[in-house]
């Protein structure tokens, strides 16, 4: 083992010593490179006669032309591969690689040792590899076997047999072999301890020298349309999702870019904590978004929508309103296949009878009135389709409207209008007009301007507002309609529930106020996109969904519609829905009804790594009739439940348990609050004595050091040590609210202290 060492160190060395001359040479030949580009950008003119005194002489022109675009070109594409291969080489000038296998292939007699790292390293011909992309098919065989018979795929479908002989892990900084081990199991334990032992950080690490078997097959996992990733709390699939991503970026970097895979995230937080895996990776970021954010650009301006931490906000701290039963009977019937389901059918009753249009005004006056909309959507053919049916009274009501105009010219009030212009205005106005006659500049005064003109001129403006309403369909009375679906008692296909008529009466006063919940924000868009047609991105190639238990049915039914040529990947854990809407759920099965069974793939990380295993067992308790969540063999202090009988006491050894873990060096701490209210009332009383981080909705960057946090936030991120503030009966009494407390409990990686104002919960005494 010593000579091995020896050997190995030797090749380190080597390996450093080569990476260091490659960067440095580079760093010179990209330098020269750019001033190249920069020279013939430059000049680019001066190397071209230009002439079109003749037929040769034209064509000399566009050869030229064309040859120095080639030049600039291929100088272009020389110096960003140069910087490409820069920056891999910069990724490996400190730990070059992480792991080794000898694979001898079926056939031959020859072993060969494969080294994988972050990043592929050729020799100097670029014929043999020093170093293979952790990617690379053959690198699979590093995660997924044991010592023995190994196969992997290639990219044409097809299989690579042999023998795995050997498989090593190395530990190095900074260009120093500290240790390697013979990893007779998938990447021995040793090197997942020491990682797992360290502390966190502000950004999520890359994972790739700890991926484990069941990872690496969610990783690189490639049939059908859709994969979902069931994991238990600190089973990394947050880690995976990063990580298969950078995946799909490598296989298919020749026709998928980073800017068509799209990530939706929990929270704009989440979304900067793991901003850093892909360019640590080598890869630019995918988009991020979170459904909230594609809710909101979606609807009307009139409304002011919830957001979904607001409605969290209502769910945990409004329990003893008296609307409580009805909003949430409300909010699970909303985010149900049924709703999809009895939607559709409306729109269909909608295409025989009743419709709900707006009178288009004009001054006061009403122009078109509803029922003459009504009587041409409806003397139209109703197996046309329902947005064809609509772009043609769009049309209709859009000559109309030029009639209207033409008419409106006469009339006395813009008369009035006209005598009224002080000098700036007809300035104002003939600057107007000379634009619509496509002149600018010193043209602008040449303009004879009279008074039919500026008649146009005045009805055009005024009317625009009108136009532009009648141009984006808002002549159907979308709250009309979406209110309308309350209206029907029964439905032979869709069984409604028993709160049904106070649901629609809550949702339209809600409505009538401007604002709308922020569980009707999809079924409300989903209505209007569905009778106009959806504004599908076509772009996306791929969406990823993490925390996707937080999804309701009818929300990725319409992700589906959103991106329709897009293959998805969701990672979720149904032990932590904290939405009411999926309290009742344990399983992602209604999902494949998204794309068929034919066409879903399932994969279950049933070991968590996040919490030492005395945390992981403790947190299980809490959800008995779950799928099987194994431990780490990691070990460490057991949770403490302590109970306390006033507020005084309890921040006291709060402020004394926190201080104590900065000085045995925790830096990433956190109490966790059950709501936004008690956060801030948390912090209010702690700010004296403590310093620490509020941290709230508007929150755009994960923080380092204590912070003070909701539940709802701190799903997808770990904290070396957690206390739970409150988790007496009275906070976290109610069954609906399991869920939650176990949430919040596997947020600790370290060390978990849970305190009770008062008796504890009862998940507790269980």
């Amino acid at each position: 083992m010593e000579s091995n060492l020896l050997l190995e160190q030797q090749r380190v060395r080597e390996m450093m010593k080569f990476i260091q001359l490659e960067i440095a040479k580079l760093e010179g030949d990209t330098t020269k490179l750019k001033e190249d580009v920069i020279h013939i950008r430059k000049h680019f003119w001066d190397e071209v006669r230009v002439s079109t005194d003749s037929f040769d002489d034209y064509m000399e022109t566009i050869i030229g032309l064309r040859q120095e675009a080639q030049a600039l070109a291929i100088r272009q594409s020389t110096h960003r591969h140069a910087g490409e291969r820069l920056d891999a080489l910069k990724r490996l000038q400190h730990i070059p690689y992480f792991g080794r296998i000898d694979f001898k292939e079926e056939g031959t007699d020859q072993t060969e040792p494969i080294y994988i790292g972050v990043a592929t390293l050729t020799d100097p011909s670029g014929e043999d590899f020093l170093i293979y992309d952790w990617r690379a098919p053959i690198a699979s065989v590093y995660y997924d076997y044991e010592p023995g018979p190994a196969m992997y795929r290639i990219p044409d479908g097809g299989n690579i047999q042999g023998e795995l002989e050997k498989k090593w892990q190395y530990i190095i900084r900074d260009g120093e072999l500290v240790s390697m081990f013979d990893a007779g199991v998938t990447i021995g334990d040793e090197v997942l301890q020491q990682v797992l032992g360290q502390g966190t950080d502000k950004q999520m690490q890359s994972i790739v020298a700890t991926i484990q078997q069941e990872q690496n097959r969610a990783i690189r996992h490639d049939k059908g349309k859709l994969l979902i990733v069931m994991g238990a709390a600190g089973s990394g699939k947050t880690s995976v999702a990063m990580q298969r991503i950078a995946y799909l970026l490598y296989k298919y970097r020749d026709t998928v870019t980073s800017d068509q895979i799209l990530l939706f995230s929990p929270n704009p937080m989440f979304s900067s904590y793991v901003s850093n895996v892909l360019p640590e990776l080598g890869e630019e970021n995918m988009q991020q978004a979170t459904f909230q954010e594609y809710m909101r650009d979606r609807i009307d301006e009139q409304f002011k929508m919830e957001t979904p931490f607001a409605q969290l906000e209502y769910v945990l701290t409004k329990r003893d309103s008296p609307n409580y039963p009805v909003r949430i009977a409300g909010m699970k019937w909303k985010a149900s296949v049924a709703c999809f389901d009895y939607i559709q059918e409306a729109i269909t009753r909608f295409g025989t009878e009743g419709m709900a249009f707006r009178d288009i005004r004009f001054r006061g006056r009403i122009l078109v009135n509803k029922d003459q909309i009504a009587k041409r959507f409806y003397s139209q053919e109703s197996t046309m389709r329902f947005a064809n049916r609509l772009e043609e009274v769009r049309l209709w009501l859009e000559s109309k409207l030029k009639g209207f105009a033409q008419n409106e010219r006469q009339k006395p009030w813009v008369q009035e209008a006209v005598d009224s212009l002080d000098n700036a205005q007809f300035y104002e106005a003939q600057v107007a007009l000379a634009k619509q006659k496509g002149l600018r500049g010193d043209d602008v005064s040449d303009v004879e301007v009279d008074e039919k003109d500026l008649a146009r001129l005045i009805v055009q403006r005024r009317m625009n507002p009108v136009v532009k309403a009648v141009h984006s369909y808002d002549f159907v009375d979308w709250t009309g309609l979406y209110c309308q679906l309350f209206d029907v008692q029964s439905n032979g296909n869709v069984t409604l529930p028993k709160e049904w008529k106070a649901i629609g009466a809550m949702t339209k006063k809600t409505l009538d106020r401007g604002h709308i919940f922020y569980e009707d924000a999809t079924p409300f868009i989903y209505l209007k996109e569905a009778m106009l047609g959806f504004a599908s991105n076509r772009s996306i190639k791929h969406v990823v969904v993490d925390e996707a238990q937080d999804y309701s049915p009818f929300q990725f039914a319409f992700l589906k519609q959103l991106f329709p040529s897009a293959r998805m990947t969701v990672l979720g854990d149904f032990n932590q829905s904290i939405f009411s809407h999926s309290q009742d759920s344990n399983e992602f099965s209604l999902l494949t009804t998204l794309f068929g069974e034919e066409e879903t793939s399932s994969i279950h990380l049933a070991k968590s790594y996040r919490s030492t295993k005395p945390i992981v067992e403790f947190t299980k308790r809490l959800v008995p009739n779950s799928y099987p969540i194994v431990p780490f063999e990691r070990d460490g202090k057991e949770p403490v439940v302590e109970e306390f009988t006033s507020k005084t006491t309890l921040h006291a050894k709060i402020v004394a348990k926190v201080n104590q873990w900065k000085e045995q060096g925790f830096t990433s701490i956190a109490i966790i609050c059950q709501s936004a209210k008690e956060r801030k009332d948390v912090s209010s009383v702690l700010g004296e004595t403590m310093d620490h981080v509020l941290i709230t909705t508007k929150s755009n960057e994960y923080e380092e050091g204590v912070v003070v946090i909701p539940s709802y936030l701190a799903k997808g991120i770990e904290f070396e040590a957690v206390i739970v503030y409150n988790a007496s009966d009275k906070v976290y009494g109610d069954e609906s609210l399991r869920r939650t407390l176990y949430t919040v409990c596997t947020r600790a990686m370290h060390e978990l202290i849970v305190f009770s104002l008062g008796p504890k919960s009862h998940f507790l005494e269980e």
